[in-house]
């Protein structure tokens, strides 16, 4: 829970993905809070275990009211997808930024092949673009191997998603014009 309060303020496109994590995480153990203390609260220094509990009590909680237990996404996950992809457009319309627009169309090539290949074509570019990066995360985890082209495209969509993230910080703060 610290490391997501760090990374929503740093890094928004790690934070989400810290987040599916930690939703698979909680699904792992079977939404059970039991389980959790044992497996990862435990983990934690004594004076920080009531907050991960708690924590972790009202993100299950979500889960159920929001019936995600068994796959899907918290609605507060959701709209950050939402934002960014605001912000992603916004991006793409204005000439002020033509770095950004060259880092979308590098990644593009890998998009649409990920689409090609039986994502969601009704979801978000930008959700297409972090599911490629968690599925990497998870074979990272699982010790696979990652292939050359997989290499290739994590690189172009971590670079968007890196700058988006920049932008979403100073959209945050109100120094971003387009």
């Amino acid at each position: 829970m610290l490391i997501s309060k760090q990374l929503k303020q740093q890094n928004i496109a790690e934070y989400l993905i810290y987040m599916w994590q930690i939703e698979d995480l909680i699904r792992a153990c079977g939404c059970d809070i039991e389980h959790i203390r044992q497996l990862l609260i435990a983990q934690y220094p004594a004076e920080l275990q009531a907050e991960a509990t708690q924590w972790y009590e009202d993100l299950i909680e979500m889960m159920r009211r929001e019936e995600v237990m068994q796959q899907g996404h918290l609605q507060i996950n959701k709209n950050i997808i939402t934002w960014l992809t605001d912000l992603h457009l916004q991006l793409l319309a204005s000439p002020k930024f033509p770095y950004y627009s060259a880092a979308y169309y590098k990644a593009l090539p890998f998009i649409v092949e990920l689409r090609a290949k039986g994502a969601n074509k009704e979801e978000p570019e930008l959700e297409t673009c972090f599911e490629a990066l968690y599925g990497i995360v998870l074979l990272k985890l699982q010790k696979k191997e990652i292939g050359e082209e997989t290499k290739k495209a994590q690189e172009a969509i971590s670079t968007l998603l890196s700058m988006l993230s920049t932008y979403y910080i100073e959209d945050k703060k109100g120094e971003l014009e387009f």
